[in-house]
This record gives structure tokens, C-alpha cells and sequence, in this order.
């Protein structure tokens, strides 16, 4: 009991330190709105790191799914509305890849978490992330309305993949998301390698 504490304890401090990620802003001719929904299946330092907290939230139950549908999107909004209005990143730019490589290890080794605990990492997260899109869009001299479609479109995936995940009856396709889990948490690894290499 208290490993698992301690485990989520660390979780939740390395997603913390989720960077500020350069935005690939895209423009669809459709608007801000269409332009933030495209901004996150384009961005894998956004998109990655909200499959994994899917992942971990169907893995954990209904409960934490549905915590997870819940905070993550508004803490989103919120942490991209102060990155907005403030126009500047919170958090230095590279580290990101915690994100994916804490939540890829807690999917890979399937910690069995609290709904409140999930709670607090998708809190955690959003605002994070969300801080980064933000300040991003306003760097850009992007219109905020952006945030409203990065917002919708991770709505839709904390709600189809912790759903996807839950149905899941076989044991081995449980093993299926904790292996993705441990790909997710490689592919933050290699990022937290690339973005702190000698002369970057």
C-alpha cells in the first residue's frame, strides 16, 4: 500500500514538469475551432500522453474513467486560458517526455490507482499541457478559440479510450494496453533523451 503511495506519489510529480512543447499549429481553412480539434492528432507530445491517461483510467476501473472524462478536458481549458491570457510557456521546453514515460509505466505495470489519484494526474496534465497550447497559440497570434477544439477533441478520446479499455473481458487483451503502455513509456524515453542531448 504504501509503494503504491509512493509510486503514484512520484507520478504525479514527473507529469508535473510536462515542458512546453513547440506547437505544431495547423490551419484547416475551417476556423480556430477545426484548427485546435486538428492540433492535437498532429502533435505527439500532446496527443501520446492523453492516450496514456486513457489507458491508465480504463485499466482502473469505471470510477476512474470517468474522473478522468471529467478533468482532464477542463483542467485543459484552464491551464490553456492562463497560458493564453499570460502569453508565456510555465515550464521549460523538452521535459514533455515525462509525461509520456510516467503514465506509460504506470499502464505498463498495471498500479492499481485510486479514482481520486487518476483525478489528480489528469489534473496535473491538462494543466500542464494545456498551459503550453496556451502560450503557444498566443505566440503565434493564434485566435483562443483554438483551446475550444484541442478541448472537444481530447473530450472525445477520455471518453472512447478508458471505455474501450474498461470492455475489455480477456486477459490477455489487458496485457495488449499495458504493452502499448510500456511503447508510450520507450517513446517518452527516447524524447527525454533527444531534448537533453549534448548541444541541443
Amino acid at each position: 500500500m504504501r509503494r503504491t503511495r509512493l509510486a503514484a506519489a512520484a507520478a504525479a510529480l514527473a507529469t508535473f514538469w510536462t515542458g512546453a512543447a513547440e506547437a505544431h499549429l495547423v490551419t484547416t481553412g475551417l476556423g480556430p475551432v477545426y484548427d485546435g480539434v486538428s492540433h492535437l492528432f498532429v502533435t505527439i507530445d500532446d496527443l501520446l500522453p492523453v492516450l496514456a491517461m486513457g489507458l491508465l483510467a480504463g485499466l482502473n476501473g469505471p470510477a476512474a474513467g470517468r474522473r478522468a472524462l471529467s478533468a482532464l478536458p477542463l483542467a485543459w481549458l484552464a491551464g490553456g486560458s492562463a497560458g493564453y491570457a499570460l502569453g508565456a510557456p510555465l515550464l521549460p521546453s523538452g521535459v514533455t517526455a515525462l509525461s509520456l514515460l510516467t503514465l506509460g509505466m504506470l499502464t505498463a505495470v498495471d498500479l492499481k490507482l485510486k479514482p481520486a489519484i487518476i483525478t489528480g494526474l489528469a489534473v496535473v496534465l491538462g494543466l500542464a499541457h494545456g498551459w503550453s497550447n496556451g502560450a503557444s497559440i498566443a505566440a503565434a497570434g493564434r485566435e483562443g478559440r483554438g483551446l475550444i477544439g484541442i478541448t472537444v477533441a481530447i473530450f472525445v478520446l477520455a471518453a472512447l479510450v478508458p471505455a474501450c479499455v474498461i470492455s475489455l473481458r480477456r486477459p490477455w487483451a489487458r496485457i495488449v494496453v499495458r504493452v502499448a503502455g510500456s511503447w508510450i513509456a520507450a517513446i517518452g524515453l527516447l524524447l527525454f533523451g533527444w531534448a537533453f542531448r549534448p548541444g541541443a
